[in-house]
């Protein structure tokens, strides 16, 4: 074993909080590969995945079954990412689900810090299995289920 200095605990020892089971996660992107690369990293760890290659695509996908999170692609044909969500945003079934946005366009990059219009976070390409689970337990409340940053639960009186 390699003496590397880090005394940390081990990557792989420290405890990922993980969704609750059966979290169902919506995946925009025109890329088949960002796609069966996202699909299989969430499967892996129990989430159920939808899958839209257009903005349309998805906008419709939504009114049947509801996902509980999204990561959306900003650069799409058609619509693209930014209308798209601000289209999710006015779509009740859709107005409370936190929303990752993606990117590997540099430009649409910067327009997102520009425009940033309702999103919960933003995840630039190429990205890393860390990362995409860092960003989904950042978004996780204390039942393990995606909640929109500063967005709190109704408690009953």
């Amino acid at each position: 074993m390699v003496d590397d200095g880090y005394l940390g605990p081990e990557r792989r020892e420290k405890p990922r909080p993980l969704a609750k089971p059966g979290t169902r996660v919506l995946i925009v992107d025109d890329s088949t590969t960002i796609v069966a690369v996202l699909r299989k990293m969430l499967q892996q760890n129990g989430y159920q995945t939808l899958e839209a290659y257009t903005a349309e695509e998805a906008l419709e996908l939504v009114r049947d079954i509801p996902p509980d999170l999204i990561f959306l692609d900003i650069v799409l044909p058609g619509m693209d990412g930014f209308a798209a969500l601000r289209a999710l945003r006015r779509e009740p079934a859709t107005k409370q689900v936190p929303i990752i946005m993606i990117s590997g366009n540099v430009q649409a990059t910067e327009q997102f810090y520009v425009q940033r219009i309702g999103a919960d976070d933003f995840m630039k390409k190429p990205f890393s299995r860390p990362e995409v689970f860092a960003r989904i337990e950042r978004l996780l409340d204390e039942d393990g289920v995606p909640r929109r940053v500063g967005m709190q639960t109704a408690t009953p009186p």
